[in-house]
């Protein structure tokens, strides 16, 4: 059985009334959860959905996104989560490109999601609190899990790129569920843990390592809709939170908060920044302040995200997004694809079981970005004698200055030691 949904059914069935998620004071457990999702499998079937479709999620952090996300997996369908705040004509292109039948938008991004529905033939659902509960009471459940195999399309991740438009990297469930295995393995995560999403759930990194991994590990996710670093300080204390997972500018943003100080971060137990290089300097900075080593990644939407890590119980180097996970396999390659001699930069490919099934409908550039089984990250960097892999820059990124390679990175660092 390798629907992701799965693990809320199993999490559900072991510890029904452990808390899932968390919003302020409202509590979800994992049986109201489990029920939740159950019934928008539901709606959605009512509704003409089945196994093998598309639907769009656009919400917030907010409890009705894990419910609908498990909901539509649930069934069988595939999930395109969306950013929250895209426009009307980008709201089109995301439905129509996958082909979605349906999506649920939070009421207040309501009227760009309806327009982009229109426009693909899709159905817009308005998620109203209390409105949107009394929609699902309406709707017989659908408590079983449909069957999917490892290679059945359980995501579709638009990645902006950096040329042209969007394009969905399709992520199967057997792609997101070994990944869900490794984050959980690696930060050990139990029923004990509180994990802080701040991420949105619409980006890999927030959807894999805060929310399925923490479902799987039957742990709970207390959510912040919007980042705040001072709420974000207060969680920590107010609901014991032991895992933070953030990018960079959160780390900073916290760090100088006013609220700093007085933040009770008794149960912080590990931090973890993605998504972008973290500073060394912010890194020592915050690691002084608060108590707790930040182990940094790395990933992208097509790797389910994570590929590389500062793996607890390793050594950590500092600038380093460590050594690839379990099961991952990662080199250093130039223009031709030779695997290039240590310490030489070059581009960063990778292999393994989280790698994207290739960008839906886009032949062309599913056939740019894989070779064989290898998939060119477009990231440059190199690799130590302790297989410690350093990013130096996006290849686009690059300044060419009096005929030297100039990394924006290089210079970022320069700025922050000031």
């Amino acid at each position: 059985m390798s629907n992701l949904a799965q693990n809320l059914a199993d999490t559900a069935a072991a510890t029904p009334d452990a808390p899932a998620i968390k919003l302020g004071d409202m509590v979800l457990t994992y049986s109201q959860l489990d029920q939740a999702s159950s019934l928008v499998a539901g709606l959605l079937a009512e509704r003409g959905v089945q196994a093998g479709d598309r639907v769009g999620v656009m919400l917030p952090n907010v409890p009705y996104f894990p419910v609908v996300y498990y909901g539509a997996l649930r069934l069988g369908a595939a999930v395109v989560p969306m950013n929250v705040l895209l426009k009307e004509r980008e709201t089109g292109y995301y439905l129509k490109d996958s082909g979605a039948k349906a999506v649920f938008a939070w009421h207040d991004f309501f009227a760009a999601a309806e327009h982009g529905a229109n426009e693909a033939g899709a159905e817009a659902i308005s998620v109203v609190p209390g409105e949107f509960e009394q929609l699902l009471a309406a709707a017989t459940p659908r408590p079983e899990v449909v069957d999917r195999a490892d290679d059945d399309l359980a995501v579709i991740l638009y990645t902006s790129g950096t040329t042209g438009t969007p394009k969905g990297a399709e992520l199967t469930h057997g792609n997101l569920g070994s990944n869900v295995e490794t984050v959980l393995n690696m930060f050990s995560i139990s029923p004990d843990d509180v994990i802080l999403g701040s991420l949105p759930l619409f980006h890999s990194f927030g959807q894999t390592c805060a929310m399925n991994a923490c479902i799987k590990g039957g742990g709970c996710l207390t959510l912040l809709p919007r980042f705040e670093p001072g709420e974000a300080l207060q969680m920590f204390g107010r609901d014991g939170v032991t895992i933070f997972m953030g990018v960079p500018t959160m780390y900073s943003a916290m760090l100088h908060d006013a609220c700093a100080d007085a933040a009770d971060v008794s149960k912080l137990r590990m931090a973890v920044s993605g998504g972008a290089s973290l500073p060394g300097e912010l890194m020592r900075a915050f690691e002084d302040k608060f108590g707790c080593d930040i182990l940094e990644g790395y990933g992208l939407s097509e790797t389910s995200p994570v590929a590389s890590f500062n793996q607890p119980g390793q050594p950590r180097k500092v600038g380093s997004i460590g050594t690839p996970v379990p099961g991952v396999e990662m080199k250093i390659v130039g223009e031709d694809g030779e695997e290039l001699p240590q310490g030489e930069p070059g581009e960063i490919a990778i292999k393994g079981p989280n790698i994207m099934r290739g960008y839906w409908g886009r032949d062309d550039a599913t056939a740019e970005v894989m070779r064989g089984e290898w998939f060119l990250s477009g990231d440059v960097g190199k690799v130590d004698e302790d297989g410690y892999y350093f990013i130096v820059d996006r290849i686009k990124d690059l300044i060419i200055r009096g005929g030297y390679n100039v990394y924006p990175r290089e210079i970022e660092e320069v700025l922050y030691e000031h």
